[in-house]
Order: C-alpha cells, then structure tokens, then sequence
C-alpha cells in the first residue's frame, strides 16, 4: 500500500508517517529530510542557495522514486502537492490523505517549534496565523484533490483504518 500524507506545516504528517508505518508493517520517510539527506544542507538553507524551482524540482524528482516502490507511509512537504502535478501524481500511485487540521491548532503547534521552521521563525503569532491562512487558501486547490481528508475529530487513527479496509 502506497500512502502520501499531505496537509500544512504542524498538521501531523511526520507524527501520522511513524504512527502508520507501525501499524502497516512498512517504510515510513519523510520528504523533506530525504532532501535535505541527499544535499547535505537543511530546506531553508537549499531555498537560500538554489531558489525555490530548484528545490521544487529535486522534491518532484525524489517523489517521483517512490513510484518503484510497493509499499510505504511518506510524510510530503506541505507545497508538495502544488508543483509540478505532484497531487496527479500522488493520487494514480495511492492514497492520497489530506491531514486537515485547523488554522487555530496549526498556530498553536507551531508556535512551540517556530525554531525549527525557518518560514515561520522570525513571526510572531499573528504573523503565523496570517502566513498560515494565506499559504492554507493557494494550497487549497491542491490538498482537496486528495482521495481522503480528515480533520478534527476524524483525524484518529480508528477513522484512518477505515480508509485502509477500503483498499484492502
């Protein structure tokens, strides 16, 4: 089974990747540190360098390799979807879970690990809450692509064996 998280900064991904990948018996990696693995720097430091269209190219080009692969949990960046027909992509080759958590819980999230997130390091928490519902409404078109969203109360892992039953 083939399963592409996918959702904002402090939506749950890596936490859900490792979760699942438990219960699935399987890999689960994280875009975003294979990235960074391969070229030897950290995100923010490749966006400084290279720009944001090489960065992009590389994370279309990782993701692409997944397709080889027959099972797995991948945690993607949260712009993943929105390049290069990535969403298209993500979705002929498996399921595709939009982690859809709200505004609110993102910037509370984030607001302990700002630090660790060099988009967000220099914001306070209404420069957050802005960056975040700007960057929630260009992804939007992207994310509702996705087979399955789960959000609040859904966002449980009885909800997500649910989705594995149908593909089972």
């Amino acid at each position: 089974m083939k399963i592409f998280l996918i959702g904002m900064m402090g939506s749950g991904k890596s936490y859900w990747k490792e979760l699942l990948a438990k219960q699935l018996k399987t890999g689960g990696y994280d875009l975003d540190f294979i990235i960074e693995s391969q070229e030897e720097r950290t995100i923010s430091e490749i966006f400084d360098e290279e720009g944001e269209a090489f960065f992009r190219k590389k994370e279309s080009q990782l993701l692409r390799w997944f397709g080889e692969k027959k099972s797995f949990v991948l945690a993607t960046g949260g712009g993943t979807p929105c390049f290069h027909q990535n969403m298209d992509w993500m979705n002929e080759q498996g399921i595709t879970i939009w982690l859809d958590e709200s505004i609110e819980v993102l910037v509370a999230r984030l607001l302990n690990e700002k630090a660790h997130r060099p988009l967000i390091s220099h914001l306070d928490k209404n420069g957050i809450l802005a960056f975040l519902t700007e960057k929630y409404k260009e992804r939007l078109p992207y994310y509702s692509k996705a087979k399955h969203q789960l959000s609040g109360p859904d966002l449980s892992l009885s909800h997500i064996k649910k989705i594995f039953k149908q593909y089972a």
